[in-house]
């Protein structure tokens, strides 16, 4: 039987890291993408492109599709990551309703597998000090905010539908996904755009475990072959502060390091302003009432069971962030140019280093 990868929301950072490395290893691929996505260009050559709405069931029949002696297998990544504090009903129909319509396709054209990709949000929250693994049911009553709740439901609703319907799902819970490749706008991303274009003049107390895309990828399409039905798998790497992230900046482009570390009450007090300004912008907000919870929330979070099980290795964050700085200077995102990097920089296994143009 040969085999074909259908991977929704493929032209989203985390989708299309997904459709290049599959390509890179000669998998057949089918790339779900709404019809106006402008990012389909950034597709590899030879992947598939199909077109259709996760919240319209009937626009991606097509995609489920296929002819004697293929097996198709999915990767659901469609969804929207919000830190938006306003309600969105959009968010919901993307992430719950499109979810729903996809694992019902996946049940009526009896797909090999479907690796659902939910969110670390999605497990309840333990008390600081206490490290979370992973659980076997999701509430949504027991997570804090839309996306969180949004997610928790979803994967509830595809592990269900597993056990009623017999599908081979496997599920996993990626933490705060930065890297390379990113044509939008994910929160490191526009971190480090501001950093090195020099809009960035302080940060907020805090900190999250942040994984690189490229890692998250290795464990999903590790997940479609090894991964066991009805399990979860945390794919986090490590928390990182603020003030540490700023390091892993500095040091990284030999800009001056930001020292400047708001209080999260004076956050708090202009949140609002914040999100605002850039929504005016059209741009995610760098910080919401509803990101500064959660980065003052506990994020110790376990991947021993994907390391295990998957052969799970996240990389060192400081690679993470050199190649982000790479991939936006080559796209003409940020303005740089190579300095001779440090000491301190080679022990951090960096080959190149970058520095401000001024």
């Amino acid at each position: 039987m040969s085999e074909i990868y259908l991977v929704t929301g493929a032209t989203g950072h985390l989708g299309n890291t997904i459709v290049r490395k599959l390509t890179d290893m000669g998998r057949r691929v089918r790339a779900l993408v709404m019809q106006d996505d402008r990012n389909v260009s950034a597709l590899p050559e030879g992947t598939k492109i199909c077109y259709g709405d996760v919240r319209d069931r009937s626009s991606m029949e097509n995609a489920f599709k296929t002819e004697a002696g293929q097996e198709l297998i999915v990767i659901h990544c469609a969804g929207i990551v919000s830190i938006a504090s306003r309600y969105d009903g959009n968010i919901y129909k993307v992430n719950v309703e499109g979810t729903k319509n996809v694992t019902d396709l996946c049940v009526a054209y009896r797909v090999k597998k479907l690796v659902h990709v939910s969110s670390v949000h999605a497990i309840p929250e333990k008390p600081m000090g206490e490290t979370m693994t992973e659980i076997d049911h999701f509430d949504p009553d027991k997570v804090v905010g839309l996306y969180a709740k949004t997610k928790a439901e979803a994967t509830q609703y595809v592990l269900d539908a597993a056990k009623a319907a017999g599908l081979d799902v496997s599920v996993v819970h990626p933490s705060g996904i930065s890297g390379p490749y990113d044509c939008g706008h994910g929160h490191i991303t526009q971190l480090l755009i501001d950093y090195c274009n020099g809009g960035l003049a302080a940060g907020v107390k805090g900190g999250y475990d942040f994984v690189d895309v490229r890692d998250v990828a290795d464990g999903i399409i590790s997940c479609c072959e090894h991964g066991r039905p009805g399990e979860c798998y945390i794919l986090s790497n490590r928390y990182i502060s603020i003030p540490e992230l700023f390091g892993i900046f500095s040091r990284v482009t030999g800009r001056k390091k930001i020292k400047t570390i708001l209080p999260l009450w004076f956050a708090k007090a202009t949140a609002g302003a914040a999100e605002m300004y850039y929504r005016i912008k059209k741009q995610p907000p760098l910080y919401t009432a509803y990101s500064l919870y959660t980065l003052s929330s506990n994020a110790q979070f376990s991947h021993e069971k994907a390391e295990r099980e998957l052969g799970y290795v996240p990389r060192d964050f400081t690679v993470t962030v050199r190649d982000t700085v790479q991939w936006l200077t080559e796209n003409g995102r940020i303005k740089m140019k190579k300095i001779k990097p440090s000491k301190r920089s080679r022990r951090h296994g960096r080959k190149k280093a970058y520095g401000t143009l001024g």
